[in-house]
């Protein structure tokens, strides 16, 4: 068995995984502000207790690590929404627990997983969009990934939408990550509903859902919808993918958003080539691809 690691900007998923690319054990935990503030005791401490914990209760061969941003040479070279630069977290942990661990770029993992396992294993060419606190992206071209040289390239959560908008963690403004990533409709909908971060995501769902009709949620929603409408049509515009497919927590929120982000990109005119429909999906493997593909032997050898 392999344990897999998933970094994100808000949220940390450890999991055992078997041969078949399934998970038998797993534990998560949110990264609250406090803990940003000193994110590299957070992130060390915490997987390397869990690590040494399953580790004592499973025969580990392999430990893969996903985490958003450029990874070069085993190394986070810049990553914006967790606050950190030419960082060796992979080292900094195989330190305490003895053991090599990998490091790739989350988007990519969630990626792998799903077209081996999930939602795209029946596609060629595919663009992988992982929404969470920021946003990530990943292509696959004939089976294989996009190959973009010494560093991930994909950033489809820097694609700046707004001219002079939103000030990004990047540097940039107006960044499409500011306006359709899940972070920036969850933090829209808490400010809208007054509460505050402690407010979960399950929560702010089971609101939607029981007050769906209430002008202000409405409003967020359609205000998000057509951000990330703008976006995906961006980059189905470049790519001209047989499939769209998203994972991240947006997953959770499926049967509120994905029909609406659907027909309102083909309503709305946003494609260069018109079409009647549009193929999305979301990830099969939910908010665990990360886990699974950064736990997955091609990955972590």
């Amino acid at each position: 068995m392999n344990i897999g690691i998933d970094i994100g900007g808000s949220h940390i998923g450890i999991g055992v995984v078997n041969e078949d690319g399934m998970i038998v054990e797993k534990v998560e935990k949110r990264i609250m502000s406090q803990e940003k503030k000193n994110i590299k005791k957070t992130l060390e401490t915490y997987i390397a207790e869990r690590i040494l914990e399953l580790e004592n209760k499973y025969k580990i061969s392999k430990i893969g690590m996903c985490c958003p941003g450029t990874i070069l040479n085993n190394i986070i070279k810049k990553s914006v929404n967790l606050g950190i630069k030419d960082y060796d977290l992979a080292g900094e942990i195989s330190k305490k627990i003895n053991k090599k661990i990998k490091i790739r770029n989350d988007c990519e993992c969630a990626l792998i997983a799903e077209n081996k396992y999930g939602c795209l294993k029946n596609y060629n060419r595919a663009v992988f969009l992982t929404l969470g606190t920021g946003i990530g992206g990943a292509v696959i071209i004939n089976n294989q990934l996009l190959d973009t040289g010494n560093v991930h390239g994909c950033e489809f959560g820097h694609m700046i939408i707004e001219k002079n908008g939103l000030q990004c963690n990047c540097g940039n403004k107006g960044c499409f990550e500011k306006y359709g990533s899940m972070k920036a409709f969850k933090d829209n909908l808490r400010k809208a509903l007054g509460v505050d971060e402690k407010t979960r995501g399950q929560d702010l769902i089971e609101i939607i859902r029981k007050d769906g009709e209430n002008k202000k949620i409405k409003n967020i929603i359609e205000e998000y919808i057509d951000n990330l409408s703008i976006g995906i049509s961006n980059i189905v515009n470049i790519f001209e993918p047989e499939v769209i497919g998203i994972g991240g927590s947006f997953v959770f929120y499926s049967d509120i958003l994905l029909e609406k982000l659907k027909q309102n990109i083909i309503d709305k005119d946003y494609l260069f080539n018109p079409r009647e429909e549009i193929n999305i999906v979301t990830a099969i493997l939910g908010n665990d691809a990360g886990i699974i593909g950064s736990a997955n032997r091609d990955v972590s050898n």
